[in-house]
């Protein structure tokens, strides 16, 4: 029985991998937006062990966010679930921070989590094929001279999960750190005309955050039932550009590995 953290698990995928992790007799802490998401969230799912609250919009919020994960002690497993999309948007949004919010959500967000807190056993961050359509590249992440693209944002933000997830089983060898695609899932964020299910797309979160199988215990990987699959001569520096971006924008760098050796 593993204690394991989904973000973004109020609905949808997060909600499902929450709910059948606690099924499987794993000790869930649940995370939502708001307070008021927090009491939906609770009330769906009553046998978590948990819940946190906070906006990840917010470097400040994530950080407090951070700080409260210590009262669980270590995860086994942190999924990183949470994300947005903003794909018909006319125009860029751009948080309290001054930076583009799917950024924001999708990527400095977790990384801020994983640099603050001890480093599980596992980390599953949620990508898409939709990153084949990605930039590789970190300028002009606000979108200040680039023309606003909703479609371009967030298939970014989903290639740099991917460098994100690799970069992070390379600085630390003792977590398996993955990332992986869940298709085109009925949710709010996918749509009524999506052909997979929240709890199948949820089945392979669950499978890399507890299950012992080779493919689950495997690190730096990119698993997905579509055909398209990365480069690494492509993701691998832009992992490691993405972290000095990362750590100058939020003020933490991820630690070395010393601090992943109890993994």
């Amino acid at each position: 029985m593993g204690s394991i953290l989904v973000t973004g698990s109020v609905d949808g995928i997060g909600q499902r991998t929450a709910a059948q992790l606690v099924a499987r007799g794993h000790r869930v802490v649940l995370h939502a937006r708001n307070e008021e998401r927090a009491v939906v969230a609770k009330a769906a799912l009553p046998a978590a062990s948990g819940i946190v609250v906070g906006d990840l919009r917010s470097i400040e919020e994530t950080t407090a966010l951070a700080r409260s994960l210590a009262a669980f002690g270590r995860f086994d497993a942190v999924v990183h679930n949470a994300g947005i999309a903003r794909l018909d948007a006319p125009e860029r949004e751009l948080t309290r921070d001054g930076l583009e919010s799917t950024f924001q959500v999708n990527v400095l967000a977790p990384y801020l989590l994983t640099a603050l807190s001890p480093p599980p056993g596992r980390l599953v961050f949620v990508s898409s094929a939709m990153a084949a359509d990605g930039l590789a590249d970190l300028t002009d992440l606000r979108y200040d001279t680039r023309p606003w693209h909703g479609v371009e944002a967030y298939s970014r933000t989903k290639l740099l999960d991917l460098a994100l997830a690799f970069a992070v089983a390379r600085r630390w060898p003792g977590v398996l750190s993955n990332a992986v695609d869940p298709g085109w899932v009925r949710t709010r964020m996918g749509g009524d005309a999506a052909p997979t299910s929240p709890d199948d797309a949820a089945r392979e979160l669950v499978r890399l955050a507890v299950d012992v199988d080779p493919g689950a215990l495997a690190s730096g990987r990119y698993v997905s039932a579509r055909d398209w699959r990365p480069e690494r001569s492509r993701i691998d520096p832009l992992g490691d550009e993405l972290l000095l971006r990362c750590a100058q924008l939020t003020g933490v760098e991820l630690p070395g590995p010393g601090r992943a050796g109890g993994a």
